[in-house]
């Protein structure tokens, strides 16, 4: 075995698997990407595209120093890191994940949730190196998160830790996709910030005029990239719109940080591309609702510096990490 072996890490969502082989400093050496098709309902199809990505890497130069696969799923990963217990937008309930991979992939495979694999690559080589206690939180279509404490990921004793999306700040507010009303992704995630503009633009506000505009009159065909990009050229709407979710986004987080008590928020995912509009909301937001505020310390709230790749090097980084453990 070489001194500093590779690994694969692969980041599976609703619509694609990204794959990369990454080096024990979580430099990402090439990579992969296979479509998955929408809401599949054969968990063998999301197999099959796992396999293929992972034999593409594989077929690579310098790929007999790879020692383990890892995977970061979008979904609830039992605490064994086997088997995916629910996944929303893929057909996966219950579903043997590692020993179905197993049977096709001669090497080590370790599962576990995508977002526990984003934030330990933030603690191991970006925004939260050097923190001993760490929370990520993942604004994009919905909210995801993580926990890292004294350099452990902290998955909860049935491995369902970090669901923050899922907490109630609202009672009896929007209904959710979970089947609950008033969760925290309602008010603060991608989803929302792009329902509050449709909404304004459906009903015709004059305030909404560019980024009707900028869609050529067609509400759907509004994204939260688009929705940023107006706000970072001074539209008034896209700015206040921003604020609002980075105003839900401290609210939440001063919830976290009573319960956790961390030392440094990572705010990543797509909404997290807005910066200082999102960022400095949140700050402000959050020092306003802390428990014991003026009376306590901080956390630093800063933003996620390792992007898309954060899921595939973190799950690459955990899997040779528990391969070489064993």
């Amino acid at each position: 075995m070489v001194d500093a072996p590779l690994a694969i890490g692969l980041d599976i969502g609703g619509t694609k698997v990204a794959g990369g082989v990454v080096d024990a400093d979580g430099s990402v050496l090439r990579t992969a990407r296979r479509d998955t098709p929408h809401r599949s309902t054969s968990p063998r199809v999301v197999e099959d595209t796992i396999v293929s990505v992972v034999d593409e890497l594989l077929g690579a130069p310098g790929a007999e120093d790879v020692v383990a696969v890892g995977i970061g799923a979008a979904g609830f990963v039992a605490a064994d890191r086997s088997t995916v217990v629910f996944a929303p937008h893929l057909s996966w309930r219950n579903e043997p994940l590692r020993d179905a991979l197993g049977q096709r992939v001669d090497l080590p495979i370790f599962v576990d949730n995508d977002a526990n694999a984003g934030i330990w690559a933030e603690h191991r080589f970006g925004a939260g190196r050097g923190e001993s206690h760490l929370v990520m939180v993942n604004l994009g279509t919905g909210i995801g998160g993580g926990i890292v404490i004294d350099g452990h990921v902290i998955r909860g004793r049935f491995g369902i830790a970090g669901e923050f999306g899922h907490m109630q700040v609202v009672p009896d507010g929007i209904r959710c996709e979970c089947g609950n009303r008033g969760c925290w992704e309602q008010y603060a995630s991608g989803n929302a910030l792009v329902r509050e503009a449709r909404s304004l633009m459906s009903a015709g506000s004059p305030v909404v005029s560019d980024l009707f505009d900028r869609v050529g009159g067609r509400p759907e065909d509004l994204t939260g990239p688009l929705v940023t990009e107006a706000a970072r050229e001074g539209d008034a709407l896209a700015v206040e719109l921003l604020g609002e979710i980075g105003r839900w986004l401290g609210v939440g987080m001063a919830n976290l940080a009573a319960a956790l008590d961390p030392g440094t928020f990572v705010v990543g995912g797509g909404v997290s591309a807005a910066g200082e509009l999102l960022l400095a909301p949140a700050r402000e937001a959050f020092r306003r609702q802390l428990t014991g505020r003026g009376y306590r310390p901080e956390a630093r709230i800063v933003a996620a510096e390792l992007g898309n790749e954060a899921g595939l090097v973190g799950a690459a980084d955990l899997a040779r990490t528990a391969a070489l453990a064993s």
